[in-house]
């Protein structure tokens, strides 16, 4: 009976011990295939036989907060400013040919729309910043204020050069509600600006009233050519559409640091990109005494000029084995050039020691002198079937 139970006691002991030999020998096969894993021997997610579903993270935006990001209220500045923002409406003289309205070469009138600035007014008069081609040729102009009266106006000077002009109209063809509506617009120094400074932009746009945008100064000095005239101009992303032209340009203080000019756009169907966000104004720095001028109706002196018209021999278009410079076409009677000398088929070479290789060369040294200043120009002239030079000053006129 003892034997029968130590044998029993004996295979217990025995399967007690094959358990412990048995999990040992798991364990040490789960930390071998565990250190195969590591080193990218075993792959034990291969091994498994179902995975979890691909999920989407998604971020709770609504729970974060936005840094960095503000829109700028400019109502006060626009309602400080705006009474002294006005529309003006053009209307110019146009002949329609045969194929225009008229079938018999009639004379009609063509409405145009821009914008204004009041900057000044003396005992009788109101006077108006625009733009020159706001009000070019018009037979009549009209200007309407923040209280939407309009009255008559008339030009008072102008500078095709600058593409600024002051229009007036009579104090006394306004009524005591339009004059205590108005204000004079406060002229900021455009020099002080930065690429990057906040910008508003207020005027008539495509004559709809006064209306507002905002943006920065993208650029500074930008040189912006119009008709052949090349201008240095501040350059906006703020919208700029037609019949803002003539209007205010204003920093964050209210002060009038441009006139809004002209602006790049796309036209027709194109594949390429659009043109967008890209206005331009006159920095009101640059022509601060040629405004003060025109509103004292005295001459423009800026429009100085040497009195010819030709065209540029350059290398490329040279056949002629010519010098390159300024081919004179064209002589006005009684000019600086004429009084000068200068002949018709001269070459102006340099001007103020500088060699012209473009129109530009020559135009930003005369565009930046006044009447009856002087310019020093070198010119080549034909003699006996050879190019000779010789300096001459011109005056301008």
């Amino acid at each position: 009976m003892s034997e029968k139970i130590n044998e029993t006691e004996k295979k217990q002991k025995r399967t007690v011990v094959y358990i412990f030999i048995s999990i040992f020998a798991i364990l040490i096969i789960v930390a071998f295939a565990v250190a195969l894993n590591n080193i990218g021997l075993l792959k034990l997610d291969d091994l498994k036989i179902s995975k979890k579903k691909a999920e989407l993270n998604y971020t709770q935006t609504t729970n974060k907060v936005k840094e960095g990001i503000y829109i700028t209220d400019v109502s006060d500045v626009v309602e400080e400013v705006m009474p002294s923002i006005v529309s003006i409406t053009s209307k110019t003289l146009v002949k329609s040919g045969m194929f225009g309205p008229s079938f018999f070469n009639q004379e009609q009138y063509s409405e145009g729309a821009g914008s204004g600035i009041i900057v000044s007014k003396n005992d009788t008069e109101l006077l108006i910043l625009t733009n020159n081609h706001v009000i070019e040729e018009a037979k009549e102009l009209s200007v309407q204020f923040v209280n939407e009266k309009s009255v008559d106006a008339t030009v008072k000077g102008t500078s095709e050069r600058k593409d600024v002009a002051v229009i007036s109209v009579k104090l006394s063809d306004l009524d005591s509600a339009t004059i205590e509506s108005i204000k004079i617009a406060t002229l900021g120094d455009s020099n002080n600006l930065k690429v990057g400074n906040g910008i508003i932009a207020i005027g008539n746009a495509l004559g709809y009233g006064q209306s507002v945008t905002t943006g920065v100064v993208s650029a500074l000095n930008r040189e912006v050519t119009i008709d052949n005239i090349t201008t240095k101009m501040i350059q906006i992303d703020a919208a700029i559409n037609g019949g803002n032209s003539g209007g205010a340009l204003l920093n964050s203080s209210g002060e009038v640091v441009g006139i809004n000019s002209a602006k790049y756009s796309s036209s027709g169907m194109s594949s390429s990109a659009s043109i967008e966000g890209m206005g331009f104004a006159i920095p009101i720095t640059d022509v601060r005494e040629l405004i003060t001028s025109l509103m004292n109706g005295e001459e423009d002196k800026s429009d100085a000029t040497m009195g010819v018209e030709g065209y540029m021999i350059t290398e490329e278009n040279n056949n002629y084995n010519m010098p390159t410079g300024f081919y004179i076409s064209k002589i006005v009677k009684d000019s600086g050039a004429d009084k000068a000398g200068l002949e018709i088929g001269n070459i102006i070479t340099e001007i103020e020691g500088k060699k012209v290789k473009s129109f530009n060369d020559l135009t930003d040294i005369i565009y930046n002198k006044k009447k009856g200043e002087t310019v020093k120009i070198k010119v080549s002239y034909t003699n006996k079937r050879e190019y000779k030079e010789k300096e001459i000053e011109v005056t301008l006129s």
